[in-house]
C-alpha cells in the first residue's frame, strides 16, 4: 500500500463520514474502498480520532457479550461475543507501525470494523436463535427495501 495522498484522502473521507454519522468506527470497504483501513472516533471518551492501516489482532483476552449496531444496518442491534481486551498492530497513515491495547468499548469497536474488513457483519455473529430472527425481522425488511424480496 502507497502511503501517500491518495490514502490520505481515503482516510479523510472516512473520518468526515464517521463523524457525520455520530458512529464510532468506520472501515474503507463500507464507503466502497477495498483497502484495509479503519478509523476509530471515541472521543466522547477524551480520544483522539485513530486510524489503523492493515491492522492485526495479535492478542485477545476477557471474552464477554456485548450490545452492538452498525452503521451498514441501521436499526438493528443484537448481542454478540467480543474479547473486551485486545491488542492491535497496524501501521498509520505515514507508515509508522504501532502497538496498542484497546479495552472495553474501544476493543469491541476495533474488533467489529475488523469484521467488516473480512468481510462480515456483526449480525453474523449472532446466535443460531438471534441469526433466525434477524433475517426474519429486520433482515427481511432490509432485502425488501433493497427490491430483493428474497
Amino acid at each position: 500500500m502507497s502511503f501517500d495522498e491518495t490514502l490520505q484522502g481515503d482516510v479523510q473521507d472516512l473520518l468526515d463520514t464517521l463523524r457525520a454519522s455520530g458512529g464510532i468506527g468506520l472501515c474503507a470497504p463500507q464507503l466502497g474502498t477495498l483497502r484495509r483501513i479503519l478509523v476509530l472516533d471515541l472521543s466522547g471518551e477524551g480520544t483522539a480520532p485513530e486510524v489503523y492501516v492493515n491492522p492485526e489482532v495479535l492478542g485477545r483476552r476477557s471474552l464477554g457479550f456485548v450490545q452492538e449496531s452498525c452503521l451498514s444496518l441501521p436499526g438493528v442491534t443484537g448481542s454478540v461475543m467480543r474479547s473486551a481486551q485486545v491488542r492491535v498492530r497496524a501501521l498509520d497513515v505515514d507508515g509508522a507501525s504501532f502497538e496498542r491495547t484497546l479495552e472495553n468499548l474501544h476493543a469491541c469497536a476495533l474488533q467489529h470494523e475488523l469484521d467488516h474488513l473480512d468481510g462480515r457483519l456483526f449480525v453474523d455473529r449472532f446466535f443460531l436463535l438471534g441469526r433466525w430472527r434477524f433475517r426474519r425481522g429486520a433482515g427481511a425488511r432490509l432485502r425488501a427495501r433493497a427490491g430483493n424480496g428474497s
